[in-house]
């Protein structure tokens, strides 16, 4: 069934991480995406590895499906023509050049908007086009350490890295909303507009309680490991066979929790969330000396039936093989041209009354080139018909 974007056209010229996973999300969307890459070697990702499988790196199949890869040289002449052609036929062209390498290849963002008026551009860079630090290069572990995300991560005093791509994917889903404003725009006013986001901006903009810690209270918030640096009992506990989270947000959740770990819920020690956050490792102590007396699958259980948020902690094995997961969509089964059928993390988004759509996997470098330029091609002799 085609997908809510069905008709649009992305030209998509970014690489790595943030720009390829904004296109994948308006691929999945139903949107015909055209990647861009640069004959011989494409997009970087694809000598990212290990791990690789028959030459194929698993990295840059994490963020390209549903699209088709043409082979152009931007810098020669002839790269540069069907550039133009494309623009002239897309909705949305996606970039994440370093500031001022798409104007010095030819294509500043007057020149697209007189190729295309109602062309959508979203542009995305590591700190920003602009202020004393604009077109600065950054990767998405250097952008978590200058974004502050890094120094409240982790244990104590050791600040880490979010265990996958956070900056980037974030930036990502912050280019898709603007790409979608900017096209409910253009249904008014008939233009296209720039979008810009980068990686500093869309960490900044998901700090929330971290960041109103300082603006406001004027508190440097640090690194608690897997506590909640507000409220407890939230984090991990041990029980008799391993780990397990568990969540007492609120006071209600208290009053279910406290008796179940033999605590009462009134003791003035750990009444309220002040009075817990502050006493945090006394409460920790107590609330695992009743987890040690059972399993973390009985406790589970027990905590579920009292409506008291819990989880196991799983590996990423266990989340791609686990019921749930499936049941929702958040694997799909590609037909890859070289490595045959595969299954990859599918797409967060379901719509209702929609029947899940058919996935195409991603594509070899410059596998659809000769169909892309025919489309052109035939789409032009039609307009000058």
């Amino acid at each position: 069934m085609p997908g809510p974007l069905e008709g649009l056209v992305v030209v998509d010229l970014s690489r790595v991480v943030a720009g390829p996973h904004a296109t994948q999300t308006l691929a999945d969307l139903g949107a015909r995406v055209i990647k861009v890459e640069r004959p011989g070697t494409g997009d970087e990702t694809r000598g990212w590895g290990p791990p690789f499988v028959d030459g194929v790196s698993t990295y840059y199949l994490s963020c390209n499906r549903n699209k088709e890869s043409i082979a152009l040289d931007l810098k020669s002449g002839e790269g540069a023509e069907v550039l133009a052609r494309l623009v002239r036929r897309a909705d949305v062209l996606v970039e994440n050049f370093r500031t001022g390498v798409l104007d010095r290849l030819g294509f500043p963002v007057g020149r697209l908007h007189e190729l295309n008026p109602r062309l959508v551009i979203l542009s995305i860079t590591g700190f920003g086009h602009d202020g004393p630090e604009g077109g600065r290069p950054g990767y998405d572990a250097i952008a978590q350490g200058e974004a502050g995300l890094m120094s409240v991560t982790g244990p104590p005093g050791t600040p880490s890295k979010v265990g996958l791509s956070i900056a980037d994917v974030l930036a990502a889903g912050n280019g898709v909303a603007g790409i979608l404003a900017a096209l409910y725009e253009r249904e008014r006013t008939g233009r296209g507009r720039v979008v810009r986001t980068s990686l500093l901006a869309s960490v900044v903009g998901a700090h929330m309680f971290q960041g109103t810690r300082w603006t406001v209270a004027k508190d440097v918030p640090e690194s608690v490991g897997n506590d909640h640096p507000s409220i407890a009992p939230y984090g991990t506990f041990r029980c008799a066979d391993g780990v397990l989270q568990i969540g007492v947000a609120n006071q209600g959740l208290w009053r279910r929790f406290a008796p179940m770990v033999g605590l009462d819920p009134d003791d003035p020690r750990y009444a309220a969330i002040p009075e817990r956050a502050a006493r945090r490792a006394d409460l920790t102590a107590d609330i695992e000396r009743a987890l040690a007396l059972d399993t973390r699958a009985a406790w589970l259980e027990r905590l579920a039936a009292a409506g008291v948020p819990a989880g196991a902690i799983r590996s990423i094995d266990e989340v791609y093989e686990w019921d749930q997961t499936r049941s929702q969509g958040l694997v799909v089964e590609v037909d890859h041209p070289s490595l045959g059928p595969i299954e990859l993390p599918g797409p967060p988004l379901r719509f209702d009354g929609e029947a899940r759509r058919e996935h195409t996997a991603p594509p070899l470098l410059g596998e659809h080139t000769e169909s892309v330029l025919a489309w052109l091609s035939e789409n032009e002799d039609e307009e000058g018909a």
